[in-house]
């Protein structure tokens, strides 16, 4: 493959300070997701109480979730079971994340006598936004860079320390992945010889990072703009399902990382989620019983001017 004509690529940075930018913008995200939910929970019957609850299992579970998903999928990537521990030297899975959240909120909700799709509802735009913030820090330290491209989003490599999968050394950066290495270097041309694939600065790459940020914006704005009206209570929620799942089972076909068969453990998920989103949207829709409805967010001004203003207070 020749030199892509992109102007998208630059140094990565996988410490500032010490942190991650990767974990910093992981938690901005999810700081600023809390915060909305906060903001619109309120009108859906949701009170402070619950809303506090949430957001820490929220937490708990996603952290879990996410961890204990990635091992899962690159078990054979850990010399011994203690290193499944070793978070801090990166691998999670958003997909594990988003399910620990809502595992570890099953039963949490009905201690305060909500439905599901109540509380779901409220936040999937949040979620949606939160992804969007994240997914900066993915951009940062370089991850999830898929395989080599020429169109005009190709990424490409200008120095520094790949996050994972990828292990550099000196001007070098190496993948080893079911027996096919994948090779990102400062200078030379792009190459394919018996399963090395060499890329050089200049050869472009998918970098699916930047598509799901892309993707998770305009699922936010759509979202922001679907919720503004009363809704059947659980729409909002499962089109955020076949959106985002609808997503990532595109976007991983261009990505660089394990697979179970023809699929990766994200898109095995992803398309499980989408399958069982269209039934029950189709069921949804041949029922007569019109079920509860999710309020609107509200009507006239500017929408994140009013997210802003104070929530209305529990006995108004």
């Amino acid at each position: 493959m020749g030199p892509s004509l992109a102007s998208v690529g630059w140094p990565v940075v996988d410490r500032v300070f010490g942190f991650s930018p990767h974990g910093v913008f992981i938690a901005i995200g999810f700081a600023i997701g809390a915060w909305l939910f906060g903001r619109l929970a309120p009108r859906r019957g949701i009170s402070l109480d619950a809303v506090n609850s949430i957001v820490f299992w929220s937490l708990i579970g996603a952290i879990v979730g996410a961890r204990v998903a990635y091992v899962i999928a690159h078990a054979s990537d850990f010399a011994s079971p203690l290193e499944w521990l070793y978070v801090w030297k990166g691998g999670i899975s958003l997909l594990g994340g988003i399910a620990g959240a809502t595992i570890a909120n099953a039963v949490n909700i009905r201690r305060f006598g909500l439905r599901f799709f109540q509380v779901a509802d409220a936040l999937t735009a949040p979620l949606a936004l939160g992804i969007a913030i994240g997914r900066i820090g993915d951009l940062i330290i370089g991850d999830h860079l898929g395989k080599p491209t020429s169109w005009i989003l190709a990424w490409t490599y200008h120095g520094g320390r790949l996050a994972p999968p990828f292990i550099c050394n000196g001007t070098s950066c190496q993948a080893q992945l079911q027996g096919n290495q994948i090779e990102i270097i400062k200078r030379g041309s792009a190459e394919l010889h018996s399963g090395l694939e060499t890329i050089a600065t200049g050869v472009g790459v998918h970098q699916t990072a930047m598509y799901d940020m892309l993707i998770a914006w305009a699922l936010f704005g759509f979202l922001w703009w679907f919720i503004r009206e009363p809704r059947r209570e659980g729409t909002a929620t499962l089109t955020f399902a076949i959106w985002y799942g609808c997503a990532r089972l595109l976007e991983d076909f261009l990505r660089i990382d394990k697979r179970f068969g023809p699929l990766t453990g994200s898109q095995w998920t992803a398309l499980t989620v989408v399958v069982v989103s269209v039934a029950l949207l189709t069921l949804r829709a041949t029922t007569k019983r019109p079920g509860p409805t999710t309020p609107g967010r509200g009507q006239g001004g500017d929408a994140l001017a009013e997210a802003a203003q104070p929530a209305p207070t529990e006995a108004a």
